[in-house]
């Protein structure tokens, strides 16, 4: 059993509009994460700054998102809802970035998914896209992501686990991978 005062730190990783926020929030409710970190990628915020998103993102604005998920793993106990798995999928769809920068980006961002206890992976299927204004809406630009983000988990191997249901179900499983 995961003793509550072990440092943790959880990544949901996932396409865009999959409920990683929505599940981030809901978690940061329960008194199992009463001593968690519990953060939201601020997407919003930094487009508002002038930082391209999306497809349009350059190798700067990825390294600010690195920057934030490194942060983030400073933490004791976190649960956020992006991971560096998250970044470097990004990275590697952009159409700005050079696929030299790409590599080079993914090797150093790399080093930091160790540091996660547990990636939970959530797949889009079966999950319509919601327009908040700043992500991308583009169908085949998420199954893109997707698709980056399963060849990713491939190669680097984290200790993962992969997410289905409602917001609720996938608590359920959280708590019973984490064992409280």
């Amino acid at each position: 059993m995961q003793d509550k005062e072990d440092k943790m730190k959880i990544g949901l990783c996932g396409t865009m509009s999959v409920g990683k926020t929505t599940l981030v929030k809901a978690l940061s409710e329960l008194e199992e994460f009463k001593n968690y970190v519990c953060t939201t990628e601020r997407s919003q915020y930094l487009n508002s700054l002038g930082i391209p998103l999306n497809h349009d993102t350059t190798i700067e604005g990825q390294t600010i998102f690195l920057s934030e998920r490194v942060t983030e793993l400073m933490q004791e106990n976190l649960v956020t809802d992006r991971t560096i798995i998250d970044v470097i999928a990004f990275t590697n769809c952009a159409k700005k970035v050079s696929h030299v920068d790409c590599d080079a980006f993914a090797e150093y961002a790399s080093r930091f998914i160790k540091q996660y206890t547990h990636i939970f992976y959530i797949s889009p299927e079966g999950i319509d896209i919601e327009d908040n204004g700043v992500r991308e809406t583009n169908a085949e630009y998420r199954k893109e992501i997707d698709e980056e983000i399963q060849k990713l988990l491939l190669k680097y191997r984290p200790v993962y686990h992969t997410l289905s249901g409602t917001t609720e179900k996938r608590i359920e499983q959280i708590i019973k991978v984490i064992n409280f």
